[in-house]
């Protein structure tokens, strides 16, 4: 558990720059993971791929990213008086009830009364004077000018209590904004009541906080032409009450190469593996498709369990001939189609620093664009996945879930017990859960708990959805084994039913559709959703 503070870090800074950094072009998704990585190991482990014939060949005009600072944020888990410490900016989580008072009109939280006294009833009053009562959202800074060792004070809203993990990483990423803000590099984060929290629901608060603390300091600044006047970044995080284990934050381990291994397959190996599926919605595309295969082998130990994670790895969709048009068709943010395959690789990061024993995991993508050319496939085409199963492709902007297809079947014949699958699959999964929750479909009661247990520590929002067999019926094709789309209705649900026809009866399968939660619309970027979650699954899975 301690770990995760260490891994998580790291691995969102990762996620979200790579995810955002994807464009139209497959060298580009590639290129990213290799070069973006801080690891010179894990970029060994892709530099003996020919990178020349990994380069785009329809990159005429397009605007090379610029090279940017990645934060680099030090987390230490500290017990010192809130009152006492010196640094730029102290920010408070508080909850409604801890903004009461008494007759004197003074505090009756312990924490924020200490701050107020030091500061002369400063606090009290900025307070009572901006209407500050501790909602969500609300927040309310005060520049000091002496009696605390902080420049600046911070008083953040949890709302009528906080006891998710996912409330706890909204504080941290409003904790980067007041810190962007005030310019201040040296933070300290405190609960005004951290009373009664165990050793691990205090391990857990931190971590969550932690990785909003990076994921708010995310900002894709490569493309823009002029260049900001530089800014201090936020370079240290002391988090206050709540033990002391989390210094483990800045331990990250510098290696890889001893527990990955990775192997890349071309076109021509596809053919041989009877791709069929995927290799057609590949077809159209001038740049080439990579299938790509790590796998994770623990440096010590028997292996206990053989987990898989599968990502949708579209680079770019297009739609192909049933290209995407008209308002919300958003195809001019279909870079972000990768989203699934961008937590895979996450999560791949944060294992390699973790080292967990007596697991084996297999991160399996299938990487493409879906383009429009003379060679691209046509509604109507038939095309036979790797497991003989035969599709009539009614809809090539439905083109998802057939690479996804081949990638279910490699991934069974790799022997594994359990695999979750992750992608932006449908828009009618946002529909049905907004753009905040991802949709989860499995036949497995056993493996759902294990997944929602892991997200209750990571903080991302999860909703089980059915599996509907009788829907099956609107999949069925006169000409071949199945269609690859249904009707409108139910179509999440229709899709997962789909990619159920690809995963051996004897594997423990999960389809997560994360098309909502994979963006965050307001701040026009990724969220790098589905690392945590995959992460505490794998080590809950380790022995």
């Amino acid at each position: 558990m301690a770990s995760i503070v260490a891994s998580l870090v790291p691995s969102f800074t990762l996620t979200t720059s790579f995810l955002a950094s994807s464009s139209s072009s497959s060298h580009l998704f590639l290129k990213t993971l290799t070069l973006r990585s801080s690891s010179s190991s894990l970029r060994l482990s892709f530099a003996a791929l020919p990178l020349r014939n990994l380069m785009a060949r329809a990159s005429l005009g397009l605007t090379n990213p610029a090279d940017t600072e990645t934060p680099k944020i030090a987390f230490a888990a500290k017990e010192v008086d809130v009152a006492e410490w010196k640094g730029d900016l102290l920010a408070v989580g508080v909850t409604e009830n801890d903004v009461a008072r008494g007759n004197d009109s003074r505090f009756e939280n312990p924490v924020l009364n200490a701050l107020d006294s030091k500061l002369g009833g400063l606090l009290a009053e900025a307070s009572s004077e901006e209407d500050f009562t501790g909602k969500n959202g609300q927040s309310t800074v005060l520049r000091i000018a002496a009696g605390l060792g902080s420049k600046r004070v911070a008083l953040v809203g949890l709302g009528k209590s906080a006891s998710t993990a996912a409330a706890f990483k909204g504080f941290g990423e409003a904790v980067a904004a007041a810190a962007k803000s005030a310019q201040a590099t040296h933070v300290a984060v405190a609960l005004a009541s951290s009373q009664g929290h165990s050793p691990e629901s205090k391990l857990n608060t931190a971590s969550a906080i932690a990785c909003g603390t990076v994921l708010g300091t995310f900002e894709d600044n490569r493309y823009k032409s002029e260049s900001k006047k530089p800014t201090p970044m936020l370079r240290s995080v002391d988090i206050i009450g709540l033990g002391k284990g989390a210094e483990e934050a800045s331990k990250i381990a510098s290696t890889y190469s001893d527990v990955f291994t990775a192997k890349i397959l071309d076109a021509e190996q596809c053919k041989e593996l009877k791709m069929g599926s995927y290799l057609g919605v590949a077809a159209a595309s001038s740049n080439p498709p990579h299938f790509i295969h790590l796998c994770y082998k623990p440096p010590s130990g028997p292996v206990n369990v053989k987990l898989a994670l599968v990502g949708k790895g579209l680079t770019f969709d297009s739609g192909g001939y049933n290209i995407k048009t008209g308002p919300g068709c958003l195809i001019e943010l279909m870079k972000f189609d990768m989203g699934g395959s961008a937590a895979v690789f996450g999560a791949a990061k944060a294992l390699g620093q973790i080292k967990p024993l007596g697991v084996e995991v297999h991160f399996i993508v299938a990487a493409c664009e879906n383009m429009i050319s003379g060679t691209g496939m046509r509604p109507g085409d038939i095309v036979t996945a790797s497991n003989g199963k035969t599709i009539e492709v009614n809809n090539t902007d439905a083109e998802g879930r057939l690479t996804l297809a081949d990638a279910l079947v490699y991934a069974c014949n790799q022997g594994v017990e359990k695999i979750v699958d992750l992608a932006t699959l449908t828009g009618a999964c946002i529909v049905a859960l907004g753009p905040s929750i991802a949709g989860v479909f499995t036949p497995s009661d056993d493996l759902a708990k294990e997944i929602f247990d892991a997200s209750e520590v990571s903080g991302e929002k999860l909703w089980r959805m059915p599996l509907e067999e009788s829907y099956w019926e609107s999949m069925k094709s006169g000409v071949a084994d199945m269609v690859n789309t249904g009707g409108r209705q139910g179509g999440a649900i229709t899709a997962a039913l789909f990619l159920k026809q690809f995963v051996d009866e004897k594997v423990q399968w999960m389809h997560i559709d994360l098309a909502g939660p994979v963006w965050n619309d307001k701040q026009r970027s990724a969220t790098g959703f589905g690392v945590a979650t995959l992460v505490e699954w794998v080590l809950r899975n380790a022995s």
